[in-house]
């Protein structure tokens, strides 16, 4: 099982201490670091930063949203800081989610699946640098042939020569026909609130994935990298107090009442009550209340609370789920505790 350190996006300024926790990941032999971005911070313009201060961690999106740039935008990206960094890019994607898009974004969510396999595909052709972008699909027309246009439009190749051709792309998923995409077309999966008890489901979905004509990769070859909230404390109550706020804001909150990835997520580990009853609270603005009712049980599916012993027996079941790096969001002197016991 391999570590990467999560420092997610931000709140109202820069994570304290991020930097040292960098410094202190590459030093224990983290094989990655990760940034996101929701509707705030972006997640290239700190990976450039705190990686620049680095020589062997590799440098992850998790994930770059794809309504928040074009293609090409995230193609010149990720090749740029692939060149500056040595080759260390991991490219991270995902669809996000449609009060995100059409809120922040401004962009209708038309279609996540299909406008994904063709973002991807549209961004390999670049990072090939083969030949000329001529791109014709339904969601991305390369060079533009709209009526609406100017009709200059020329077919281009990059002017960079790519450090690698073959960047890994990996695609955040959460629903089984999206988990199956990523193991199609992709070089790894981002889950987000994986569980033990979940496994099983998503092997299926990635299996289904691998069989299709053109896989990408074999299950042998494919990555799949998930936040893990470790939080050790005395009672596991406790420390699970650490996870609740976000459990309640994602299931209550990330989306909107029936079009929420999240909520999906949790329910199908058995909580479709329990889920209901925190996003209910929440859209009532009784936020506190919905993060109170969240189930120690439920946060002990998601993530590992509470004694050193208890966590390092329950991370045997982790250790044998298809997961290959545990993403790990914790202050720097946590991390030599933490990598310890996984590593």
């Amino acid at each position: 099982m391999k570590l990467g350190l999560n420092t997610g996006y931000w709140g109202a300024g820069p994570p304290a201490g991020v930097e040292e926790s960098v410094r202190i990941a590459e030093d224990l032999g983290f094989d990655s670091m990760w940034t996101a971005e929701a509707y705030g911070s972006d997640c290239l313009t700190p990976l450039a930063w705190w990686g620049a201060k680095t020589s062997k961690i590799k440098l992850g999106t998790a994930i770059a949203q794809i309504s928040a740039r074009t293609p090409a935008a995230t193609a010149m990206a990720a090749m740029t800081l692939d060149h500056l960094s040595g080759g260390r890019v991991i490219l991270g994607v995902g669809a996000s989610g449609p009060q995100v898009v059409e809120g922040w974004y401004g962009r209708p969510y038309p279609r996540p699946l299909e406008r994904t396999r063709e973002y991807i595909e549209v961004m390999r052709k670049i990072m090939a640098r083969e030949e000329l972008i001529d791109f014709h699909g339904k969601h991305y027309d390369m060079p533009y042939g709209g009526a609406d246009g100017a009709g200059l439009g020329k077919a281009l190749k990059s002017t960079i020569h790519p450090y690698r051709t073959d960047i890994p792309i990996y695609l955040a998923a959460e629903g089984p026909k999206n988990v199956a995409l990523a193991a199609e077309i992709a070089d790894g999966w981002l889950p987000l609130f994986f569980s033990p008890k979940s496994d099983k489901f998503y092997r299926q979905a990635l299996d289904e994935g691998f069989a299709k004509a053109g896989a990408r990769r074999s299950a042998a070859e494919f990555e799949v990298a998930s936040l893990v909230p470790i939080v050790p404390g005395p009672d596991a109550e406790t420390a699970a107090n650490m996870i609740r706020p976000m459990l309640g804001l994602y299931v209550g909150g990330m989306g909107a009442r029936g079009a929420n990835f999240h909520y999906d997520v949790i329910a199908r580990l058995g909580y479709e009550a329990e889920c209901a009853h925190i996003q209910d609270l929440y859209l009532q603005g009784k936020k506190q209340e919905a993060i109170a009712s969240i189930p120690l049980k439920m946060v002990e599916d998601v993530a590992l609370v509470g004694p050193m012993d208890k966590i390092k027996h329950e991370l045997q079941q982790w250790k044998s789920t298809c997961l290959t790096t545990m993403l790990i969001n914790a202050p720097g002197p946590m991390l030599e505790t933490v990598a310890k016991v996984v590593m």
